[in-house]
């Protein structure tokens, strides 16, 4: 699938200067990358960023920043035939065990599926978020490729240089 639209995303202050780095992701691994792999974990809207940033404990300082997004290759992990064909289970995707398999193994399950679809030439992967009070409308867009032009263009909206200063 196509996604083309506004996309958000609530940062640890720490990267406010570097929103479209990828960088904590690629220190810590995520759910749907291993250590070492860039990605931008990205929310359809606003109140599922804030969700996914602040999942343990108390709201803790947040910036939240949107972009405009036309990515062409986007894997919809809502297509349970799609899933089946990647060798992948919704019930899976959710395992909320991914840690414990990837200090264990190195690669957890829902890491190995990510790889396998950047192989195959995806730029990200639509799923539905996991974070508390989450339902499943809630959705994310995790992105392993992305630049300023098509097939995979993401923009910061910083009309005002805000971020700049």
């Amino acid at each position: 699938m196509r996604f083309q639209g506004a996309l958000y995303r609530a940062l640890n202050p720490i990267y406010a200067r570097e929103p479209l780095s990828g960088r904590g992701a690629e220190l810590y691994g995520g759910r749907f990358n291993r250590k070492g792999t860039p990605a931008l974990y990205t929310s359809v809207s606003v109140m599922t960023a804030l969700r996914e940033a602040n999942q343990v404990g108390s709201l803790q300082p947040t910036m939240l920043v949107s972009y405009d997004a036309d990515i062409e290759r986007v894997f919809d992990s809502r297509d349970d035939a799609a899933l089946q064909a990647e060798g992948m289970e919704a019930s899976a995707l959710a395992d909320a065990t991914w840690r414990n398999q990837m200090k264990a193994t190195g690669e957890a399950k829902t890491q190995a599926f990510a790889r396998r679809l950047v192989a195959a030439g995806y730029h990200g992967l639509l799923i539905r978020s996991f974070a508390p009070g989450a339902t499943n409308n809630d959705l994310n867009l995790v992105l392993w490729n992305w630049s300023d032009a098509l097939p995979s263009r993401l923009t910061l909206i910083d009309d005002e240089g805000r971020l700049s200063q």
